[in-house]
Parts: C-alpha cells; sequence; structure tokens
C-alpha cells in the first residue's frame, strides 16, 4: 500500500469515443476553435458515415481518463458519444479481457 507522501504515477490510456452521427459542418466548425481538442490527445477520424475520436488521456484509472476526454464534448454542442471502444491492452490491464470479450481480429495483411 503507499505511504500517504508517495506518488503513484498515472498511465497513458489510449481508446476510442465513437459518435453518434458524423459532425455537422457547423459543429466541424465549432471543433476547429477549441483548443483543447488540438492538444494532441483526442484526434478526430472521419469517413462518409461516421465520427470517431481516437484518445490518449493520462490518468489513475480508465473512467478517469474517458470522463476527461467526454468533459471535451461540453463545448460542442450537439455532439452525441455512442460508445467508447477499448483496445485489447487495456482490456488486458483491467482485467476485462475475459471469454465473453470478444478480441479485436488481427489486422488484414496487404492486397497483392
Amino acid at each position: 500500500m503507499p505511504s500517504p507522501t508517495s506518488t503513484v504515477a498515472a498511465r497513458e490510456w489510449d481508446f476510442v469515443l465513437h459518435l453518434q452521427a458524423p459532425l455537422t459542418p457547423e459543429q466541424s466548425d465549432t471543433l476547429d476553435g477549441l483548443d483543447r481538442f488540438n492538444d494532441g490527445r483526442i484526434c478526430l477520424i472521419e469517413g462518409p458515415d461516421y465520427a470517431k475520436f481516437t484518445c490518449t488521456f493520462a490518468a489513475m484509472a480508465l473512467t478517469d481518463a474517458i470522463a476527461e476526454a467526454l468533459s471535451f464534448f461540453e463545448d460542442l454542442p450537439g455532439v452525441l458519444v455512442r460508445g467508447v471502444e477499448l483496445g485489447p491492452a487495456e482490456l488486458e490491464f483491467n482485467g476485462m479481457a475475459t471469454p465473453a470479450v470478444v478480441p479485436a481480429p488481427p489486422p488484414l495483411a496487404d492486397a497483392p
């Protein structure tokens, strides 16, 4: 057990926040003006029918990291996060890698 004077280092947590819908042009404009989305911890990935943010946050617990990332969206009206995706390392570290959790498929090899 750590003593009251010792410090426990926070670790970096990687996860993906999936949005309910792609960003509207107005939301994209708002996002461009928000400094908190430009510090390298949260990065937008968009496709024709989706939007998601890859996240890397330092925190003592995964839930703290996710809560901090979700707080960013308070300044982005109308954007709803529909889910959080965890990578294999986070599942293993938190003891959540069980037979009930479907493992991520292996990366596809480049087609010739």
